[in-house]
């Protein structure tokens, strides 16, 4: 008996096959090998071919081997089957085990001719095809396995044949995955898919107990070029984004105009290590095909626009915006702006008349002032200190979004006379409004920092 293991696309394992056989210590060897995925835009039924010959011994004969082959598939499949009856041998099997069988039937099963032009011509195909059982093994301190399908491939002569290639046509479920993306790139760009087949792959919670059991059947492959195949149809709609590994060969199909062809050769020499070909794609539409233009065109467009249309935001809507909203914890001070220089009150009881000087009111109050002088009274000065303050008073509150209700002005003039350098009078003005918003070129003129 051979057991050979594609196992299905799932997160952290690959698809893979590995062929044992029923004797301990098989004189057979496989080669060619071929794992074959067919994927179409609709990424509906991806079909899998696996396409194979024996090697056998040349001090040994063909027929002396003869026995049935099995495939174990770490995965369910989807799709039509060949009519027949299932084998209830392979549900007996598997049940004897502790598994429980979730679907039986049959699977197309055909031999290719190497030297026969033509698709139709060159396949036969054999009757009763491959019967399957498809099991899960339930319990367990991980939960139930995924499913895993078990193949019959009844013994021909073919097999043996260097001449003859048999196949076997399997549909197998989610073997194309969606890689998570963002709406936007999903319009732009299309939706990306990942596509693993892999050989020698082992590790599975499905297939390694099979493995497990038969590894002293293990059969190498032989000395032929056994390839992974991920065949693409409609070429001129495809975008191969990334290849794995890089040696892997891309090529157009030589024998189908508008098919890509992403092939990885097995090197025998790795043992049970597993090969892994990933593959990832899109399919892209009309509006996917035209993004590269449009976004080039669309910055651009935004790039020459950008300038205007900040310098006007800028001049209308920021100023209007800080009049009404402010931003900040409810805790905070009100913030309001001052223009000028507003004089403190206790600063103006400091001043006294007769005592303090002209260099002490500068001092004290600042050097920003106006100063008038009268050419008839030389001796006596004026000092002039303009301030204004606009602080708002803040109504609803949304978090830290607070509205402004009004905002209330105060201008302040203080007027102080000195004679020989000396104070001889000081004079507030205070006068107060109301406004529902700052003045637009008010706030030009605030620009120094918030109190």
């Amino acid at each position: 008996m051979v057991i050979a293991g594609l196992l299905l696309a799932v997160p952290g394992t690959a698809r893979a096959q590995v062929f044992l056989g029923s004797r301990p210590n098989p004189d057979l060897a496989i080669g060619p090998l071929f794992v074959r995925a067919s994927v179409t835009p609709t990424l509906g039924a991806v079909t899998v071919d696996v396409l194979w010959s024996l090697v056998v011994s040349p001090t040994r004969s063909g027929a002396a081997l003869e026995q049935d082959l099995y495939l174990l598939w770490p995965g369910a499949l989807r799709g039509s089957t060949s009519p027949g009856s299932p084998d209830p041998a392979l549900a007996r099997y598997v049940s004897e085990r502790g598994l429980t069988p979730v679907r039986e039937g049959r699977l197309p099963l055909y031999s290719r001719a190497l030297y026969r032009m033509g698709g139709e011509q060159a396949a036969e195909s054999v009757a009763g095809g491959a019967p399957f059982v498809t099991f899960v093994q339930d319990g367990g301190p991980l939960g139930p396995t995924p499913p895993v399908t078990y193949v019959r491939i009844p013994w021909h002569p073919r097999m043996v044949n260097r001449t003859w290639l048999m196949g076997l046509r399997i549909e197998p479920a989610d073997l194309v995955r969606p890689v998570p993306a963002r709406w936007i790139e999903r319009l732009l760009w299309g939706q990306r898919h990942t596509l693993v087949l892999s050989y020698n792959e082992v590790r599975g919670r499905g297939i390694f107990p099979m493995y497990f059991e038969h590894r002293d059947r293990l059969l190498r492959l032989a000395d032929e070029p056994s390839q992974l195949v991920a065949t693409f149809a409609d070429s001129d709609r495809l975008r191969i984004h990334d290849v794995f590994p890089r040696t892997a060969n891309r090529r157009p199909s030589e024998a189908r105009a508008g098919r890509e062809i992403v092939s990885l050769f097995l090197d025998r020499s790795e043992g049970l290590v597993p090969q892994v070909l990933t593959v990832q794609f899109g399919y892209y539409g009309r509006l996917q095909a035209w993004a590269p233009v449009l976004i080039t065109t669309l910055i651009f467009v935004l790039g020459n626009m950008a300038a205007p249309l900040l310098a006007a935001l800028a001049r209308h809507v920021v100023p209007k915006l800080a009049g009404r909203v402010h931003v900040g914890p409810r805790s905070a001070v009100p913030r309001e702006r001052r223009v000028g220089t507003i004089v403190p009150r206790d600063v103006l009881e400091r001043l006294v008349p007769g005592q303090t000087t002209y260099e002490e009111v500068l001092r004290l109050c600042g050097g920003d002032a106006e100063e008038h002088e009268q050419f008839r009274s030389p001796e006596q000065r004026r000092l002039v200190y303009r301030g204004r303050r606009i602080a708002p008073r803040r109504r609803r509150r949304f978090g830290w979004v607070a509205t402004v209700d009004r905002w209330e002005v105060e201008e302040h003039d203080v007027e102080i006379t000195l004679e020989r350098e000396m104070v001889s009078d000081v004079q507030a003005h205070v006068r107060r409004a109301r406004l529902a918003r700052p003045e637009v070129g008010g706030w030009g003129a605030m620009s120094g920092p918030p109190t």
